[in-house]
This record gives structure tokens, sequence and C-alpha cells, in this order.
């Protein structure tokens, strides 16, 4: 149709509102126009919308739930490449993010001379930092026993961990580790390592760090003693680090482990889980994670780190340290979906 025809027609059309055709035209023009017809004043309401809407924030993103508990990396993972002076201590930070881990727990031994080392401490620290690594605590070993029955010897451990704490601080880091080690009768050493565990808390409080203690052999792998030992030490630093494997007392005498971590779970102020082998499904030989994390996380609600420490010798270190934290995680998802929904049935109960 030419341009004079399709003119005339739509000339003759009738016209409704402002400028909008009426039903004939609409009709007419529809093959040679495809863009519908909006009434004008529509049409203003509509891009006023528009425009409203544009000024609204977007919605935002769902956000993304933490996990369970956070995963960290124990120095002591690394041991035998540290021993061998195939990792300096320095790059520490730097090798733990390689196993997707953001968190850190030192061994004191493997940088013993360094304590007092301002200069060692700042460069620890820039290297976290350039990494993003926080730094947890310190795990402090052959700085005498805290319990010692001689009163000059104990005093003098406590002085010899001070430094530790320092470097604590320096680090940012929130707690040290140490041993609650002594001699003589069960009643007897509670009684010593409990005043050395005390005089430590006390110079620690005024760094604001904690001082923790591991089931790490002898009486302290006894977790009913350990446990009545940090009741008896009744100061608001001390803690413990309970950790999955280390529940042999003396030869032939070993502590069941479940029951070692269920009774220092309420001191704790961080976790250890120690591996030395895996299945062909992925699961620790020596310790059933599933009921283990079952006793720290649900039945004790707890939240912070979870250490890897991996002291196995069949598989490679960085192969154990990755088998540990495959495990973590899958039991972790697990055990989310398990409390998820208990809070479901709980919240449809609370609802009858």
């Amino acid at each position: 149709m030419d341009g004079i025809g399709r003119a005339s027609r739509i000339a003759t059309g009738e016209w409704h509102g402002e400028g909008c055709p009426g039903p004939t035209a609409r009709l007419q023009s529809a093959a040679m126009d495809p863009v519908p017809c909006v009434d004008r004043r529509r049409f203003l309401g509509f891009a006023a919308a528009m425009a409203g809407a544009a000024l609204l924030p977007a919605a935002a993103p769902p956000r993304r739930r933490a996990p369970l508990f956070p995963i960290s990396l124990a120095q002591w993972s690394l041991h035998r490449a540290l021993h061998a002076k195939e990792l300096d201590p320095l790059d520490f930070p730097r090798r733990a993010r390689t196993f997707g881990v953001d968190a850190v727990e030192y061994v004191n031994t493997f940088w013993q001379d360094k304590a007092g080392d301002a200069d060692y401490l700042r460069e620890l620290q820039r290297r976290c930092a350039g990494e993003g690594v926080q730094s947890l605590l310190i795990m402090c070993d052959r700085e005498g026993a805290l319990g010692d029955p001689i009163a000059k010897a104990r005093a003098q451990a406590v002085a010899n961990h001070r430094r530790w704490l320092e470097a604590a601080k320096a680090l940012g880091c929130h707690a040290i580790r140490v041993n609650a080690q002594s001699s003589g009768s069960p009643e007897e050493q509670q009684k010593l390592a409990a005043d050395g565990l005390r005089a430590l808390c006390e110079i620690a409080d005024g760094l604001a760090i904690d001082v923790l203690v591991e089931n790490h052999g002898g009486l302290s792998s006894n977790g009913g003693w350990l446990r009545d030992t940090l009741r008896r030490v009744d100061h608001r630093r001390i803690g413990s680090l309970p950790d999955f494997g280390n529940f042999r007392i003396a030869d032939g005498e070993v502590y069941d482990r479940y029951q070692g971590v269920d009774e220092l779970m309420p001191f704790a102020r961080g976790v250890s889980a120690k591996s030395h082998d895996f299945d062909a499904d992925g699961n620790e030989t020596g310790t059933d994670y599933r009921r283990m994390l079952d006793i720290v996380v649900r039945r004790h609600g707890y939240r912070g780190h979870i250490g890897i420490e991996y002291e196995g010798s069949r598989l490679s270190e960085p192969d154990g340290i990755t088998a540990t934290r495959l495990l973590l995680e899958r039991v972790r998802a697990e055990l989310a979906a398990r409390l998820d929904h208990e809070a479901a049935d709980a919240a449809a109960e609370e609802r009858r």
C-alpha cells in the first residue's frame, strides 16, 4: 500500500481521547504498524512508575551462611618438612593458604629462639597479613614443668612461658597452649599443676591472652583429671585445647578419647583434630570423626576453630592435611543439615 492510501485510511478512522485512534482505526492500522497503541495517560503513568522503581535499591543477594566452625592448620602438621629445613617457619602462613586454610596455630619449638625477636615477629605478622591468614595460638613445649614439685623450678617454668605470651600478643593470637606437667600422686600433681597454671594466668590476664591446656600425655591425658585441674585453677584465662588423639596416659593405659573430649569441652577455646591415617572412604581410621564432632559441635555447641593436626606417616604431609580438611568439611556439612532438620522439627512442634 502506498503512503497516500495509508494516510487516508487512518484519517477516516474514529479518534478517542488524546491522540489515540478509535477501534476502527486500530484495526485498520494493525497490519501496518506492529507497535501497540498505548493511551497517553497510561503511558505517562507507566513511565513514572518505572522511573520510581529505578530509584529503589537493588534487592540484596542472599547472605551466605557461615559454616558451623572454621578450620585452621596446626604447624605440627608440617613437622617433617620443618625439621628437614624444607620449609622456613616464616613461610608457614603462605603454605597454609595453599591448603585452603586462613588461620594457623604455631609450635614454638620450630622457632624457639625467636620469641623475643621483635623484627622476626613483625615479619611473621606481615606475611600473615599479606596472605590473609589469622594467627590463633602458639603451642608451647620445652619451657619447664608448670607443676614441678620444686617451687623454684615451678616459678621458673612460669617465667619461661612469659615470652610466649608476649609473642602471642605481638602476633594477634588469642592464646598459648601449655602442658600440665608434674610428678607425684594424682592429687599432688593436680595441686601443683593448678598452682603453676594460675600463676601463669595472672600474667596472661594483663596481656589479654588465654592459657589453654591440652591433653598431652601423662595424667593430662586423663580427661577427668585435667577437667578437675582446670576447675581448681579457677581463673578466667584458663581453658582447654581438646585433642582427638592424645589420650595415652602410660604404656598400656589409654583413656577413652570420646569421654575425654566430652569432659574437656566445657573449657574449650580451641580444638585439635588429630589424624594419622584414612580408609578408602576418606574416614580417619583411629577416630570416628562423626561421633567426635557430634560431641564437640552438637552436644557442646562449640563454634570456634577446629585445627587440622596431621601426624601420620603413610600419607605425605600435604596429602594428610588435605584428607583431614576434606573429612572435616564433609562431616561439618552433614552436621549442619542435621541441625537444620532438628530446628525445623522443633519449630513445627512449637506451632502445634
